[in-house]
């Protein structure tokens, strides 16, 4: 049966589910460290991509609400602080923005670029974390899946340290997130369209 075929009512659940199952496997991937998928410690930052390739075609508030749920998963998963919500939803904010000014093609470079410098502000934000720790904040997180900062067991050391772990981990999770990224936007993007055309023409 095609997808065409079905109800509306039965596209949805089946967009839904599919909408789901890729922030699984994107859940899933995080703690995944297979050739060619990390730096020095550095995997790539799957959630991320899912937030901006989400982001591209959407409101500010679906934008908005999805960098917070996925920021709050990615807490459970590795630690609290530094929160990845924070760093999400501000990717989420920026990609709508720069949709709606029309910056963004669709092509693999455009997407390329983009991941690469919302992967940068990202870092940054938890660098800045970092600087400002709580008294809670362990010295280190032996328990993180998610790569980037945290899985170098990155803890507020000085202002010095901070900004060298920062170049090194920024760069190097740039990079792997950007090379990545269309393994996940172009297929998630394709089924958006799709389930947008035929909803369309109902």
């Amino acid at each position: 049966m095609k997808i065409a075929d079905l109800s509306p009512l039965n596209r949805q659940i089946l967009n839904y589910l599919v909408t789901v199952g890729s922030v699984l496997l994107c859940l899933l991937l995080l703690p995944t460290r297979l050739p060619g998928m990390e730096i020095l410690g550095i995997a790539p930052n799957w959630l991320l991509i899912w937030v901006v390739a989400w982001s591209l075609k959407r409101s500010l508030w679906e934008a908005v609400l999805a960098g917070l749920i996925l920021g709050l998963i990615q807490d459970g998963m590795t630690y609290f602080e530094p929160t990845h919500t924070v760093s999400l939803i501000l990717v989420g904010i920026l990609t709508v923005r720069l949709h709606k000014e029309r910056y963004i093609q669709e092509d693999f470079i455009s997407i390329g670029l983009i991941v690469f410098g919302m992967t940068a502000i990202a870092e940054t934000v938890t660098a800045i974390q970092h600087l400002f720790p709580s008294d809670e904040i362990a010295t280190e997180n032996p328990l993180s899946l998610a790569g980037g900062l945290e899985s170098l067991g990155y803890v507020a050391r000085g202002w010095s340290e901070t900004w060298v772990d920062y170049q090194r981990i920024t760069l190097g999770s740039a990079i792997l997130t950007s090379l990545w990224a269309p393994v996940v936007y172009y297929p998630l993007n394709l089924w958006w369209q799709k389930m947008r055309e035929l909803s369309d023409k109902v």
